[in-house]
């Protein structure tokens, strides 16, 4: 007898593709919350498969509750970060991993403080060695052409 195993969570190499960015800023509501963002690498746009990276970062986006654009209301993507040492983790549903996230003291201390983060998952590659310009750069050219999903992580 033989089983078919099917992953549910994300690919192997989409969480090794993934690249990722933390920063404190302004919530809506003008309160300072962090911030996440998560976007594929370059070298997963390869030739030939053009719309998979986005497809699987779609996926991602589904597993944490269903990200949703910048005009939406912006949906609780629910308690998938953790807290552990100096360090904070993204838990995505259905890996055998969590996704460590770039961080420094007084941003990990925001997270625990406040308990929460505004993720973004870019739909369009950015290198994890992007400047800070650059990063801006990306986050106005992808909030301008609606290629950001939006949600809030919650601590476990």
């Amino acid at each position: 007898m033989s089983a078919l195993l099917t992953p549910t969570g994300p690919e192997l190499r989409l969480l090794v593709s993934l690249a990722a960015w933390s920063w404190p800023g302004t919530g809506p509501d003008g309160h300072e919350i962090a911030h996440i963002l998560i976007a594929h690498g370059p070298a997963s746009a390869l030739p030939g498969n053009a719309g998979a990276p986005e497809a699987r970062v779609r996926r991602l986006a589904d597993s944490l509750g269903g990200l949703s654009r910048a005009a939406d209301v912006v949906p609780d993507a629910g308690r998938c970060l953790q807290i552990i040492g100096g360090h904070v983790f993204l838990h995505l549903p259905g890996a055998s991993c969590r996704l460590r996230l770039p961080s420094c003291p007084n941003w990990t201390a925001l997270v625990a403080r406040t308990g929460t983060a505004i993720l973004l998952l870019g739909l369009e590659p950015l290198s994890q060695s992007a400047s800070p310009s650059q990063l801006d750069t990306y986050l106005d050219n992808a909030s301008g052409a609606d290629r950001l999903l939006f949600g809030l992580a919650r601590t476990r």
